[in-house]
């Protein structure tokens, strides 16, 4: 059907029975029909026509709006879709520049100049990002002697001291020269004074917090620190039993984090092992008394000489 370009409703019909229109009515008259009767013919073919035109044109306005609504509709979608994917792509670049210039999108609170006590509170560049892949890192980052190194290392920083680092998207940053090296100072925790790790507990459970640990990861390890710290060898007068302790901590430690990735994954580690416990005491003493053994026959070498006996 052919498409219709105005609208049969304002259409008037002719008067047929003028002289314009008498070579329209010859036809007709010369099937037997006198003028008048043609022109009537005539009127009724155009008002019949008109009409079916009005119902065509009803139909042709309804699929031009049906096609209107769908035209606007894919329109937009594309609009929508390409407005999203410029924000994607827009989301992209300012990721990357935040990862290519961390320093510069670091978000800074409106807050007066901290007080010299949070001043103190200054942690290695090296364990904390240790401790944001997850590594296994030396409690004596959190001691007070700790922070006094990370304090002078940070003031020997300057802004030229940043070496390129790799992250695990394979993006490349910027980060301090301090954060790729331990402390020449850094202590074992077997080796910790029982006091500096009493204290250096609370400010690593934080740290842990700030880096995005989840909270049951940071209950658990919590946990494992405050029962050995209320275990019965922790008040012994006995220096051995503290450091069989500390010795477990470190080992059990290590292994933990060892143990994660790997499939079998990792354990609760806050539930104390009394009995590896034991062995390590164990193993703290035997050592000890070979030491000692080792001492002793030194000293004894040095006051008799073997020439004395021989």
């Amino acid at each position: 059907m052919n498409r219709l370009t105005s609208d049969p409703h304002v259409g008037v019909c002719p008067d047929f029975t003028l002289d314009f229109y008498r070579t329209s009515r010859v036809p007709l008259v010369a099937l037997n029909n006198t003028e008048a009767a043609a022109a009537a013919l005539l009127q009724a073919v155009w008002v019949t026509t008109n009409a079916a035109q009005r119902i065509q044109w009803q139909d042709q306005v309804a699929a031009d709006n049906v096609l209107a609504v769908e035209n606007q509709r894919l329109l937009d979608e594309e609009t929508d879709r390409q407005l999203q994917a410029q924000r994607l792509a827009d989301a992209t670049i300012d990721e990357e520049e935040q990862k290519k210039n961390r320093l510069k999108h670091i978000p800074i609170p409106k807050r007066p100049h901290p007080s010299r006590a949070n001043e103190n509170i200054l942690i290695s560049d090296f364990a904390l990002r240790k401790l944001e892949k997850g590594h296994y890192v030396e409690i004596y980052y959190w001691t007070n002697k700790g922070i006094a190194d990370a304090r002078l290392v940070y003031r020997a920083t300057d802004d030229e001291g940043m070496v390129p680092n790799k992250t695990a998207d394979g993006a490349t940053t910027w980060i301090p020269a301090s954060a790729t090296q331990p402390s020449t100072t850094v202590v074992p925790d077997c080796n910790l004074e029982a006091l500096d790790f009493a204290q250096a507990i609370p400010r690593l459970v934080a740290s842990l917090t700030e880096r995005g640990w989840g909270h049951d990861r940071v209950h658990m390890l919590a946990g494992f620190w405050g029962a050995l710290m209320l275990h019965r060898y922790w008040s012994s007068d006995d220096p051995l039993d503290r450091r069989a302790l500390l010795m477990y901590q470190e080992e059990q430690r290590r292994a933990w984090h060892q143990a994660i990735p790997l499939p079998g994954g990792a354990w609760d580690i806050s539930i104390i092992d009394d009995a590896e416990i034991s062995r390590t005491l164990d193993r703290l003493y035997r050592e000890d008394r070979r030491r000692k053994d080792h001492d002793f026959d030194y000293q004894v070498s040095l006051t008799f000489p073997v020439s004395m006996f021989t």
